[in-house]
């Protein structure tokens, strides 16, 4: 790789002495468990490896940008979930997070089951083997086409969103000679301590019926009047990026509410609450994040003490983590092509990817880690700001972060927890290509999402 010289950018002693920006860390060299996937490490020589491959033989072979996902963390966070849950209870991955064939077999070996939200979440669920059972449909705006493939597949429940939807699947199921199994998504009036674009449990938002002024029940009524449909619980979900249960625990007592008021009204007790995910993950060391097994628990108390308050029997339960799963197990790997100073200000290292492969931080201002990964440095910290290579100046994958001051074009950095929504949301702006997500595991990589081509962008394009 080459290091040629550059004017070092601003110095952490030299800018912002008012404590606008944390410390650097003690050693830039360090690659954190808290935000690394656990196989993660630097090997005698100072390269970053996963899965015990270095990062200048993955770029070498699949090039960069590229995700690099180590399966052996996404086995074992899967196995987490299950065993923090048990039998008692039903764990589905958000395959939005990020789905592949290669996931979906993974998730079904491991014991989990999967939530889609479109046609072809779903349709990649079933051709890579998972039982249409162990499948949940979600969506504010699922269409006829939609709804007729999941009741034909035969999946194991559809999370209903709205009136004309409780109506367009009961008749679709109807005319299919079928009983689908349904929960109602209700909004239950709770903030979550989120972004608002991703917070969505409050009522002025497009997702589920609220339960202000009885909606909730009015729909619960209409659905049990329906032959098509077989009403077997209640979904809510409050958001994502969650840390604090006590979102949960709020709306955990306004769905054991509704359960009640559908026992007192119609001698019904419905069996399953679902409680959604939205869990949070650490993407700096400032995040903490709780552990599976300390999540379980405290759902666990939550619903049998509100049904014990309530005199109901104690539902089925069902959560869905998705980017608790994948974020953590993956890294984006670039390679530095710019490094700019701006004087006083700091430096701006332009990489090869950007928002087109993460637009997360453009979207939600999320942040991230980022580190020198094809060597290590001695050199002291440099005030960065990781960029892309795309036409807006909102083109920003790290907002800021220190670096060490000798980088330069051809190192390669990394960014880490890149599991979840990065690849799912990435794009072809400026006819950017999509970059592969490469699966690591006890010294083996293959692709299990090749990159894209410039064979791939023409054949769309029909001229």
């Amino acid at each position: 790789m080459s290091r040629s010289a550059h004017p070092a950018g601003p110095r952490y002693a030299d800018v912002l002495p008012e404590g606008h920006y944390s410390a650097p860390p003690t050693d830039l060299n360090q690659l954190d468990p808290r935000v690394w996937s656990r196989t993660v490490a630097r090997n005698a020589d100072g390269v970053a490896t996963v899965g015990g491959i270095d990062v200048t033989r993955l770029a070498e072979e699949f090039g960069t940008p590229g995700y690099f996902l180590d399966e052996e963390d996404f086995r074992a966070r899967c196995r987490a979930w299950r065993e923090a849950f048990g039998d008692e209870a039903d764990v589905f991955y958000a395959g939005k997070a990020f789905l592949s064939r290669a996931v979906v077999r993974w998730l079904h070996e491991e014991g989990l089951n999967l939530d889609v939200c479109s046609e072809g979440e779903l349709a990649t669920a079933l051709a890579a083997g998972m039982p249409a059972e162990r499948i949940a449909l979600h969506g504010n705006n699922k269409s006829t086409r939609e709804i007729t493939r999941a009741v034909e597949a035969g999946v194991g429940r559809i999370v209903l969103d709205s009136f004309q939807e409780i109506v367009r699947v009961a008749h679709i199921a109807q005319r299919l000679g079928r009983r689908q199994r349904v929960q109602i998504r209700v909004t239950v009036g709770v903030e979550a301590h989120t972004h608002e674009f991703i917070a969505t449990a409050h009522e002025d938002q497009k997702f589920g019926i609220p339960l202000a002024g009885g909606l909730a029940a009015e729909a619960v009524r209409r659905a049990l009047k329906l032959d098509g449909v077989e009403l077997i619980g209640i979904h809510s979900h409050i958001g994502s990026q969650i840390f604090d249960t006590s979102g949960f625990e709020v709306a955990a007592h306004r769905v054991v509410g509704l359960l009640a008021e559908v026992r007192d009204e119609h001698g019904v007790e419905l069996p399953e609450i679902d409680l959604g995910g939205g869990l949070g993950i650490a993407y700096t060391v400032d995040d903490d994040p709780s552990e599976p097994h300390e999540i379980a628990a405290a759902l666990r108390e939550i619903v049998l003490r509100e049904c014990r308050g309530a005199g109901l029997a104690v539902p089925r339960l069902s959560v869905e983590p998705g980017r608790a799963i994948v974020g953590p197990t993956a890294f984006t790997l670039y390679e530095v092509g710019t490094v700019k100073e701006l004087p006083g200000l700091r430096t701006y290292v332009s990489v090869d990817g950007g928002m087109s492969d993460n637009i997360r931080t453009a979207l939600y201002d999320a942040e991230y880690s980022v580190a020198l990964v094809s060597r290590t440095s001695t050199a002291e910290p440099m005030l960065s700001r990781v960029v892309g290579k795309h036409c807006e100046s909102g083109d920003i994958v790290v907002r800021d972060a220190f670096l060490p001051a000798d980088l330069a074009p051809g190192d390669l950095i990394a960014v880490p927890a890149t599991g979840a929504y990065c690849r799912s949301m990435a794009s072809n702006y400026n006819h950017a290509l999509r970059p592969p997500v490469v699966a690591v595991r006890d010294g083996q990589a293959r692709e299990i999402v090749r990159r894209e081509t410039e064979e791939d962008l023409l054949r769309l394009d029909v001229g």
